[in-house]
């Protein structure tokens, strides 16, 4: 949690950076005995079925939201940090490495479609460094520029409920 006092002792212009990782090819290889009934709550606070690829996506946006949230804090407390998320993009890395065959795919048809890490960092660089960065809160990048995200993902409302929801779940 995050006092008032802390966000005051906070080095000015620092930046929180929010990176979303891309879906890993393994998400879609994962046993399919996780889609039976389990006890979550998604972001409207209902029961759901849990699969992977929600549970991945919702994560993605409760990052988009959370962001959005710290953004606007900071701003009305008059504290000088921004916050940010981005997708960094596809990257080839070595995450696969034990998936045998998989991996071997990866590997070769990776080099042509995929970042490397290099390129996979830029928009994170790019927001801590660029002076054309500086001061821009609360926005979604990719590839170095701003990206308009879903409009769940722009909901003010939801990211307090998200917040709220988080507070009471840590305190």
């Amino acid at each position: 949690m995050m006092s008032k006092g802390m966000c005051n002792k906070s080095r000015a212009g620092a930046a929180i950076i929010y990176v979303l990782i891309p879906l890993p090819f393994t998400t879609l290889f994962q046993d399919k005995r996780e889609s039976k009934l389990a006890c979550c709550f998604n972001l409207a606070f209902v029961l759901c079925r849990y699969g992977t690829l929600a549970a991945y996506g919702q994560s993605k946006l409760a990052n988009i939201l959370h962001a959005g949230e710290l953004a606007r804090r900071f701003k009305e407390e008059g504290v000088n940090i921004t916050a940010n998320s981005l997708h960094p993009g596809s990257i080839l890395t070595n995450l696969l490495r034990n998936r045998g065959i998989i991996y071997a795919i990866e590997r070769t048809l990776g080099k042509l479609l995929l970042k490397n890490i290099q390129q996979g960092a830029a928009t994170q660089c790019y927001l801590a460094l660029h002076p054309d960065a500086k001061g821009v809160s609360g926005k979604y990048w990719c590839d170095s520029n701003l990206y308009e995200p879903s409009d769940k993902a722009k909901d003010a409302e939801l990211g307090k409920k998200l917040w709220d929801y988080t507070l009471d779940l840590v305190a």
